[in-house]
């Protein structure tokens, strides 16, 4: 009868790692000013590497600050305030973030999460009304993809943790793709495995195949281990933000698909 599908936008959709990580460390020079005044271009562009391979930890937005902050504190030791960052490399950052690193930092640096996230939109507003070009510049959709979605006959949801506000201005500036704002599901939406189950349970979906699109391991497995979601197809996307050890681990979960950008068009199509 037809197919749904549900698509992360960060790391499926679009590749916003350049812009998120610019969009952290400009939050981050305003949130920890006395830290890194006076940034060397050396250290800067150090810093925005590291946070290309560390980007498969980042869940939401906000947390690109944490991750410039903690990456300045690795690479110089007379700036560090946290008790972990001795010991961590870029490499430990992939394994422990989210439970181990995040939870530390976040207690020992008195951070508020709900601040954080107010300044990374505010940040990637002014960025937007300042320099509208820069910012979409510093996105790219993946290959094909916008083709992809434009003339898609399946129904089409895009569920994010990224604000719906962002997240509609690149459909529109980048991919020219006129997306409904009510088939976004963003930042303040809930966790992506209620937003899952609403869609199912929406009587216009019955009898639609149900498919959901992630590039992060995490989430799949989470979707994985909900009984209420087993209708759905789940599918890690190999060009997104994950690392070789999590696609070979996805690998070994029956239900999970671990599936190429190119098959992955010619499915949404």
């Amino acid at each position: 009868m037809g197919h749904l599908y549900a698509l992360d936008f960060d790391g499926v959709i679009c590749d916003s790692c350049g812009e998120s990580s610019l969009s952290g460390l400009k939050a981050a020079k305003i949130r920890y000013p006395e830290l890194l005044a006076g940034l060397d271009a050396a250290t800067e562009t150090w810093i925005l590497d590291c946070m290309r391979t560390v980007r498969p930890v980042v869940e939401t937005g906000y947390e690109n600050i944490l991750l410039v902050r903690l990456l300045l504190e690795i690479k110089a030791p007379h700036l560090r305030q946290s008790s972990v960052a001795e010991k961590l490399s870029v490499e430990s950052i992939l394994a422990d973030w989210e439970h181990g690193i995040k939870p530390v930092v976040m207690k020992e640096w008195n951070e508020n999460k709900e601040e954080l996230v107010e300044l990374y939109g505010k940040v990637r507003d002014d960025w937007i009304e300042h320099d509208l070009h820069g910012w979409i510049g510093a996105n790219r959709f993946y290959p094909g993809i916008a083709d992809s979605l434009k003339f898609s006959s399946s129904t089409l949801f895009i569920v994010t943790t990224k604000q719906a506000r962002f997240t509609s201005a690149l459909l529109k500036e980048l991919g020219g793709v006129d997306f409904p704002m009510d088939h976004i599901y963003g930042l303040g939406s809930g966790p992506k495995v209620e937003v899952l189950k609403q869609l199912q349970e929406r009587a216009e979906h019955e009898g639609l195949t149900l498919h959901f699109v992630e590039d992060r391991f995490a989430t799949l497995r989470t979707v994985n281990k909900t009984p209420a979601l087993d209708k759905w197809n789940l599918y890690l996307a190999t060009w997104g933000y994950n690392t070789s050890n999590e696609r070979e681990e996805a690998r070994g979960i029956s239900r999970i698909q671990v599936v190429d950008l190119p098959d992955f068009c010619a499915k949404l199509k």
